[in-house]
């Protein structure tokens, strides 16, 4: 693992998956923005929770995407190379998703 925590491997995306994934996470990182707008304006609780729970369901499906890309290219052709830790890794990360 790196100084980051996100070992060495790397993945070079085509420019359509690059483009929609930032295109999510920019959309994702403007909700947050407005979350700390929301709170420095005051806006009641509940208002603001309804807006965190937008912000979760924007990341979960940023979190499906993503790993539907991950198992149609990486982990095929890990397995298909006979790399069976692939899966030990895919649980690990599986866990670390649904929690």
């Amino acid at each position: 693992m790196s100084e980051h925590g996100y070992n060495q491997r790397k993945r070079k995306r085509s420019e359509e998956e690059l483009k929609k994934l930032s295109n999510r996470l920019c959309r994702i990182e403007g909700q947050v923005r407005g979350l700390r707008e929301m709170l420095q304006k005051d806006v009641y609780c509940t208002d603001i929770l309804t807006q965190v729970s937008a912000v979760n369901a924007a990341l979960n499906s940023f979190s499906r995407e993503l790993l539907s890309e991950h198992l149609r290219t990486c982990v095929a052709e890990r397995i298909r190379q006979g790399d069976d830790e692939v899966i030990d890794e895919l649980m690990s990360v599986l866990q670390k998703l649904m929690k």
